[in-house]
């Protein structure tokens, strides 16, 4: 078993025995017996001030109150513990059902309590409501546990009390609190992003110079933008986060740039899927969006809109309801974009499709140009295997010369001639392969060959 499993285990074993005396003491109260109503104070937390833990030094860091810290337990309990709060199944004998102040939920499939706001308050606070009161900030979305995603409460069905809703805590901070590393999220409706990666280098890009120097721009801010913010004191004066526009035909090397900047600088890069964004239904997009930008709140993600035009294309006139409210989510996007504190990266295939609106607000607009000549040659150059043996007669300068493609149809070239090699049951790449491949790339893009 590895040291981070057995460190959080053993410090929120702690923290759950912790919890259950203060429950337990409660529930003595409660139902009369001997016990103080701040119960609550009379039991010392345990001391995680020196935890190599994650969840240790979360609790630390963050300087968790009391009452922070058994909400926050008491959201890891059914994940951890679950059989700790069946106690609070108890049935009441004058309405032969539970205590209406326990609060908690049943599952679906889950046999166990789950907890719910209204839970925590009994807890915490018991009939002083002061406390009470107080326990309902913790649940706002300038707390902490809302601003880093650590958990939430879960929205009450309209019409009833917002306590009744149920104690959420995310999967990344459940993973990180029991494993002690971070989970990469699944691809889903609730997170329609995937990860994309790559294993070449910086050697392998091949663009301008000033296009170069403008990605350089980007790779400074990831990597020293905290330290402008924080200890140069420019947090009051500067966006938290970074937003740019690449633009550029497809094959350009719009997406290759991205993955290679997370690579460079240890950030983990997400291409959102538009298509499961977007929606035709008022209302959807905007929360399909917040979706992801909760998600990626404080994680030193980089997020890649490709084809951004669908979500940051040019507002249309008011002619209708759907079109005031089309326009309403452009807004909130662009406020939402303007407050997050990482990087997002937009893609499109021409500036101009984008709104103005937002390119004002960006902080650089980097164009990537159709390779030159010269350009085309180093990329046919390192695009081969080493294994593969070009024909003599091939002249990779001059199908430079003559040939004006993207980066990207140059490797669909490639593969189709090393693959057409390779069903030979050879390595040489012929020339006539090449002519034809190159042929059918142009009649793909609709162009004369």
């Amino acid at each position: 078993m590895s040291n981070e499993l057995n460190d959080n285990a053993r410090d929120l074993n702690l923290d759950m025995d912790w919890f259950a005396d203060i429950l337990n003491a409660r529930l003595n109260v409660y139902f009369d017996k001997p016990g103080s109503p701040s119960i609550v104070l009379t039991f010392a937390a345990p001391d995680l001030s020196k935890s190599i833990s994650f969840y240790g030094k979360f609790v630390s860091v963050n300087q968790l109150s009391i009452p922070e810290r058994l909400i926050l337990i008491l959201a890891l309990i059914p994940h951890i513990k679950p059989h700790l709060l069946d106690v609070l199944w108890v049935q009441n004998s004058t309405t032969s059902r539970g205590f209406t102040e326990f609060g908690g939920l049943k599952g679906i499939n889950h046999s166990g309590f789950i907890p719910t706001g209204e839970t925590a308050a009994f807890i915490i606070a018991g009939e002083d409501l002061a406390m009470r009161f107080e326990i309902t900030r913790i649940f706002e979305g300038g707390h902490l546990f809302a601003k880093q995603n650590v958990l939430t409460l879960a929205p009450a069905v309209t019409g009833e009390p917002m306590l009744s809703g149920s104690l959420q805590i995310s999967r990344e901070y459940l993973n990180w609190f029991v494993t002690g590393v971070e989970r990469k999220p699944n691809y889903n409706s609730e997170f329609p992003a995937r990860l994309i990666e790559t294993e070449l280098t910086w050697d392998h890009l091949v663009l301008p110079y000033h296009t170069l120097e403008q990605l350089e721009e980007i790779k400074h801010w990831i990597l020293h933008g905290n330290t402008l913010l924080n200890d140069w004191g420019m947090g009051q004066k500067l966006k938290p986060g970074y937003t740019t526009l690449f633009y550029g035909l497809p094959g350009t090397g719009k997406t290759f740039s991205a993955c290679l900047l997370g690579k460079h600088c240890g950030c983990d890069v997400y291409k959102i899927d538009l298509s499961m964004i977007v929606s035709k239904y008022i209302g959807e997009t905007e929360k399909n969006l917040s979706r992801i930008f909760d998600m990626a709140e404080n994680k030193n993600w980089i997020l890649f809109f490709d084809e951004a035009d669908a979500l940051f294309g040019k507002r249309s006139k008011v002619e209708d309801s759907h079109d005031r409210y089309a326009n309403q989510e452009i807004s909130y996007l662009l406020q939402r974009i303007e407050d997050f504190n990482g990087v997002v990266i937009l893609a499109s295939n021409l500036k101009n499709n984008i709104d103005s609106a937002f390119l004002r607000r960006f902080q650089s607009v980097i164009q990537f140009p159709m390779p030159k000549p010269a350009e085309r040659s180093r990329i046919w150059r390192n695009a081969f295997s080493e294994k593969a043996v070009l024909e003599k007669k091939l002249d990779l300068d001059k199908i430079a010369e003559k040939h004006e493609i993207s980066g990207g149809t140059i490797m669909n070239v490639v593969r189709t001639v090393s693959l057409k090699a390779l069903s030979r049951n050879d390595n040489k790449i012929l020339s006539e392969d090449m002519e034809e491949a190159i042929r059918r790339e142009f009649l793909k893009e609709g162009r004369t060959f």
